[in-house]
């Protein structure tokens, strides 16, 4: 008997709760949800999230084992504070990645891509404009990834994801020091760059556009950072 012919279904993805679990905390360490020094336990993030601990205790020793938690001796989990070495060397690798994956994005974004990136780009500027740090947060990291992704290459973001993992809450950190004024901010973002130069095909140019938004805003950063005590002193951390 003759196969019958299937009825052009796409086959439907599941995904378990614990890999859910995991990528509602890693999104939530990204877009700077956590601050440093805050500390998390299964049992409060699984109300949150409205699951059962078991699932939310494994995510959390996943993200020990990528530096985006540390362990306290009572077994609660803790958002790493920062220190001045370790965020220079994370922007650092920020620069290499983020600018490699732009590159490489560049030449397989297509206009349905194109539309997105431009939504989040506008959304981008906007939330700038009002001051909002929260929101900010959420469309940078909007923003970028809705470029990333199109790389190509799983490995490089997953790099991407865990640098940001440990990046975000230290952003999260700043909310107090601009207090709803990023203009600051807005003269040193190049997302409308980078979006320009993706448009034109022009890989070399969005490189450069993300590389160079990455680098002042490291330099911007350090400069308010180090001016309001936000980073760990090395001496007490040793």
């Amino acid at each position: 008997m003759a196969n019958k012919p299937g009825f052009g279904l796409n086959t439907i993805e599941v995904v378990p709760l614990h890999e859910k679990v995991y990528r509602e905390i890693v999104k939530a360490l990204m877009s700077g949800h956590f601050e440093p020094g805050q500390k998390l336990t299964a049992r409060k993030l699984a109300k949150d999230l409205g699951t059962s601990d078991m699932p939310v205790r494994s995510a959390l020793i996943r993200l020990q084992a990528l530096r985006a938690l540390s362990a306290l001796p009572n077994g609660t989990m803790e958002v790493p504070m920062m220190m001045t070495d370790t965020f220079r060397q994370l922007m650092e690798a920020r620069m290499v990645l983020e600018g490699a994956a732009t590159e490489m994005a560049t030449g397989i974004i297509n206009g349905n891509n194109l539309r997105t990136i431009r939504h989040n780009s506008s959304a981008l500027t906007e939330a700038a404009r009002t001051g909002d740090i929260d929101l900010y947060l959420q469309r940078n990291y909007e923003f970028k990834f809705s470029i990333y992704r199109y790389c190509g290459n799983d490995q490089i973001i997953f790099m991407i994801e865990t640098l940001w993992m440990q990046i975000g809450p230290f952003l999260r950190n700043l909310a107090g020091v601009f207090e709803g004024d990023l203009s600051g901010i807005l003269g040193i973002d190049y997302h409308e760059d980078a979006l320009a130069a993706l448009e034109e095909r022009d890989a070399r140019r969005a490189k450069e556009a993300i590389v160079r938004d990455i680098r002042e805003g490291a330099e911007y950063l350090m400069k308010y950072g180090l001016k309001h005590g936000l980073f760990q002193d090395e001496m007490k951390a040793a």
